[in-house]
Order: structure tokens, then sequence, then C-alpha cells
């Protein structure tokens, strides 16, 4: 993995997760997390579109796994894992992967998107926050070591990527206040 504090972003590309990527990903999850996810949930979010790895060069540098479920025409979108190799850390592409899952998510018509952080991951919940996540719940005992989960949520406008409607106006309703749960 290459090293040095900051990546040259014009040999950095994010994509769609392919089958050749799922050993290096498989590798990045078990450095990254304590309790790593099984190679063979990776190969099940293969289809998914916001299923997205960033490669520095040829190699897969960290990924974000994210979907949609359907929930009576307010689909919630999902950030299911997100992970970048400890050597390429601290360099924005966590940020940049996050960026394009929550675009992916918006395109794909999710009225909001949540997902579950380590209460205390302090630079992961910055990263959230930066971003627009704000807490919605605390999960109890989440995790098999016994630590509490955060549950994050982003409220997403219809109508647009950005968040403004197609004049530029933002749009709220009340039932975008509403509890997430």
């Amino acid at each position: 993995m290459a090293t040095g504090s900051e990546v040259d972003h014009t040999d950095m590309q994010i994509r769609r997760a392919t089958r050749a990527d799922l050993l290096s990903i498989y590798r990045i999850e078990k450095r990254v997390f304590e309790q790593p996810w099984p190679y063979t949930a990776f190969e099940r979010f293969l289809t998914e579109p916001n299923f997205l790895v960033a490669a520095v060069g040829e190699q897969v540098a960290g990924y974000v796994v994210a979907d949609v479920t359907p929930n009576f025409g307010r689909d919630i979108g999902h950030i299911k894992d997100l992970a970048i190799h400890p050597d390429m850390q601290g360099r924005g592409l966590g940020r940049r992967l996050l960026q394009r899952a929550i675009v992916g998510l918006t395109i794909a018509q999710a009225s909001r998107i949540k997902l579950e952080v380590r209460e205390h991951n302090s630079r992961a919940i910055a990263l959230y926050r930066d971003e627009g996540f704000r807490p919605a719940r605390r999960i109890p005992r989440y995790y098999s070591d016994g630590e509490a989960a955060l549950v994050l949520i982003k409220q997403l406008q219809s109508g647009s990527v950005n968040g403004s409607t197609e004049t530029g106006e933002e749009r709220t309703t009340p039932s975008d206040r509403m509890d997430p749960n």
C-alpha cells in the first residue's frame, strides 16, 4: 500500500466493487474491524450499485457497502460498512467514499440514510456529523464485546442529489422531521 500524507486524487478512482476486489476488501475488513464480516457477506452485495471501492493505482484502498430498503414510499438507505486500509487512513478517502454512497442512495430514491457506529469511535462519528448525519438512538450492547452502537440518520431531500429542488429552493416537510424509526 502506498504511503505518504496525501493521496494524489487524480490517481484515485471510486468505482463499483467487482469479484476481483473481494480478497482485498476482505483483508482490509479483517485489519480494520475487531468483528469482521465474513467473505461471503461481501459476495452477497456484489450486485448492489453502492458497493464501491476507492482504488489508488491498482490497489483497493477502501470500500463502502450501502443499499436501499423499500419502506412504503420512504425508502431507507443504509451504510452497512465503510473501511479504509490503515496505511491510507486520514487522507480523505473515507469521506469521498461516503459522499459517493450518499449520492448513489439519493439517486436510488432513499428518503433518509442510516448507519450504525461504535459509540466510542469518535473519528468516524466526526466524519458522519460533518456529512450531515445526526444521532437518532443508542443501542446498548450492539456489538459482541458489549459496546453500544449509535444509530445516525441523514435526512435526504426528494427531488435532487444536493438537497435542493430544481429551482434551487430547500424543501422541508413535516414528515422529514419525523422519528426515523
